[in-house]
């Protein structure tokens, strides 16, 4: 499609000005289009800031027009402006966000550029599943592995390493979600914090069409951590919230920030949402969290041939996930319990991953 005519048809989308048939043709097109869907949902930021830009100058002119009228009626002294007046105070106050809105608002209009330049007819594309890539994780572990067999005897050594990625508590007591193809085909499976500490976990469930495996930390050394900080969301969630990951595409724990960009996943799969977010090898089985600490999906795949197109399985089919596994496993897990409260919501983020990146393990599979 033309460049200027998509530019014109996104226009047209958010401005509520296309018929009704165009609105169907276009909304199919997002759904088996990422890169128009990602370009959509940036060019609405693109003019939600600008629209903030406008308002913040319309700001600044209405401070000028009551300064004037106040310095007519004798309210406020020449002294006083000369030192530093009303206008002068709060633009010296707000200057720092118009400039940033300003600042967004060009570095989006050349991320629109960029994505309308990527847009045109291409192979059929893939996904790649984010399990973390085994030589990777083996070069590490040659070393950590030997010392945990020399303190704890929990690794051998001499295991063959077959996949890895990331995992996060459901329930305090040691239950853990993670992809399905992060722990396929292996024949036992290691979990470890970000101190390092290494745990024998079992597989207790498994549904490889929604590539949901559910963990069970089955070690006398691990303890409780009690009530989980964030929850798990039961409800969909909104196009363009901001969202953060945590996962291991390396040893250490790696925080990512991006967008909701599409409420479906990969072809218009209602199980999956797409986000755009900077995601590796190793994320797969990571939470994907909102700004008020809650939990919306697990990170699974991303695009082969769309840099930042990555998908996750939405967390309301964790709660699916468990009543499959205590109807087959006939109730041997009742009393797991998943909490949808989260208790960090008025927290910033820092202090939100402070709380929650206990909760985040390396799954490794053997």
């Amino acid at each position: 499609m033309d460049e200027v005519v998509l530019q014109d048809a996104v226009d047209r989308y958010l401005r509520m000005e296309m018929t009704q048939q165009e609105r169907i043709m276009f909304e199919e097109l997002r759904r088996s289009n990422p890169d128009v869907d990602q370009l959509v949902v940036a060019h609405s930021f693109f003019l939600q800031e600008m629209e903030r830009y406008g308002q913040l100058k319309e700001f600044k002119s209405s401070l000028n027009e009551v300064e004037s009228k106040l310095f007519e009626e004798g309210a406020i002294k020449p002294e006083r402006l000369s030192a530093g007046g009303l206008v002068v105070n709060m633009w010296k106050r707000y200057k720092r966000t118009i400039a940033v809105a300003a600042c967004i608002g060009g570095i989006t209009a050349v991320f629109i550029s960029a994505l309308m330049q990527s847009i045109s007819p291409k192979p059929d594309a893939k996904l790649l599943e984010l399990g973390r890539k085994v030589e990777r994780l083996e070069h590490s572990q040659n070393v950590t592995s030997q010392q945990l067999h020399e303190v704890t005897n929990k690794i051998d050594p001499k295991a063959e390493l077959k996949s890895g990625g990331t995992s996060f508590l459901i329930d305090g007591k040691g239950i853990l979600v993670t992809n399905a193809h992060v722990v396929k085909d292996v024949s036992s499976v290691y979990v470890q914090n970000m101190k390092g500490d290494n745990f024998r976990a079992r597989i207790i469930y498994e549904n490889n069409e929604q590539d949901i495996a559910f963990l069970k930390i089955d070690d006398s050394d691990f303890r409780s951590v009690g009530p989980l900080p964030y929850g798990i969301k039961k409800a969909g969630s909104d196009l363009g919230e901001d969202i953060f990951i945590l996962g291991y595409p390396r040893n250490d724990i790696v925080c990512g920030l991006g967008y909701l960009s599409s409420i479906t996943g990969y072809n218009g799969d209602t199980l999956s949402c797409q986000i755009t977010v900077s995601a590796n090898p190793g994320n797969s089985g990571g939470p994907v969290l909102n700004e008020k600490g809650e939990v919306i999906g697990i990170l699974s795949t991303k695009q082969a041939q769309a840099d930042g197109a990555v998908f996750a399985l939405k967390s309301k089919y964790i709660y699916t996930a468990l009543d499959s596994m205590k109807r087959d496993t006939a109730g041997i897990y009742p009393n797991i319990r998943v909490s949808s409260v989260s208790t960090i919501g008025k927290l910033d983020r820092v202090q939100q991953i402070k709380k929650i990146e206990d909760c985040v393990y390396m799954v490794k599979g053997y």
